[in-house]
């Protein structure tokens, strides 16, 4: 690339990297589109509850979506991925691992997150196929089967709330001992929800689909779907920047998309524990708006 410079430099090129990169190209800003090609949903056979484009793989939606921002000549793409993003005056220079350097006014992190898997054999093959995270994304199509749900505490309580409808076979795994209250524990009864406090040994599945978890005391539960809430980590190391994170882990932004450092903002999945595709877009959209109004009245 010639030019090192740009107005914007969006870290991410799925769903919200490329809606913020659409809403600016429109707006003739020069943005560049760093993307390491690693999507957290890379595994997932399709996509759900997101109008217009429901049951197309994630794959085809995203592919739909970079030719449709290919459009915009003022918009580019690098393949690479941020290994260090710094400010210095007015200015913010993104560090690649490559060891390539780009500049820019301002930047939007659209970076996602990464899933952190369990210790568990099974569940990382299984991850977004049939151990799935979101009752809306997912629950639809697995309505009605045995159903399970891999988590504890006041967590787990309220996620059974969102998946009990959905089946009437459905039993929540804490993996050991509960944490849940006796209070919830009769409330999962009263709506007969199962409790299983075995620790799993391992989960059986046929490529990526589950038949069955298997526990550490030899015994075996069949199933067909597994909600999991799993820890994770931000791609990009925003500490150095000096971005505040929520107590969740999540990029703290506002209503805006800004983050607590001026010139940075961050949409999708970074910031919020509503992950889905729809989301990631409109909270692109926005960004991509906001910093675009914020360069215009600079210029202005």
């Amino acid at each position: 690339m010639q030019n090192k410079k740009m107005d914007v430099i969006i870290i991410g090129g799925s769903y919200s990297g490329l809606s913020a990169a659409m809403a600016l190209g429109r707006s003739l800003r020069n943005v560049l589109i760093i993307d390491h090609g690693k999507p957290s949903n890379r595994q997932t056979p399709h996509s759900h509850n997101f109008i217009t484009h429901d049951g197309k793989t994630p794959k085809e939606i995203r592919e739909l979506a970079k030719k449709d921002v290919e459009k915009y000549k003022t918009v580019q793409f690098y393949e690479g991925e941020a290994k260090k993003i710094e400010k210095n005056g007015d200015v913010f220079c993104v560090e690649l691992f490559s060891g390539d350097e780009f500049y820019a006014k301002n930047i939007i992190l659209a970076s996602g997150v990464k899933d952190m898997m369990p210790d568990i054999p099974g569940f990382s093959e299984c991850w977004g196929i049939s151990v799935i995270h979101c009752p809306y994304c997912h629950g639809y199509e697995v309505r009605n089967e045995i159903t399970g749900i891999l988590a504890d505490g006041d967590l787990a309580f309220e996620f059974s709330k969102l998946v009990f409808n959905l089946t009437k076979e459905l039993t929540l795994f804490t993996n050991g001992k509960t944490k849940l209250t006796h209070k919830q524990v009769e409330k999962l009864k009263q709506n007969k929800i199962n409790l299983n406090e075995e620790e799993i040994e391992n989960i059986e599945h046929e490529n990526g689909y589950i038949q069955k978890i298997i526990f550490k005391d030899g015994s075996v539960a069949p199933l067909k779907a597994l909600y999991a809430k799993i820890p994770f980590e931000q791609n990009v190391d925003v500490s150095e920047l000096g971005c505040e994170l929520t107590e969740y882990g999540f990029i703290k932004a506002d209503f805006m998309q800004k983050t607590s450092v001026p010139g940075v903002f961050a949409c999708g999945d970074n910031v919020t524990m509503m992950r889905s595709v729809a989301n990631a877009v409109a909270q692109g959209n926005l960004a991509g708006a906001v910093v675009n109004k914020e360069l215009s009245e600079e210029e202005f």
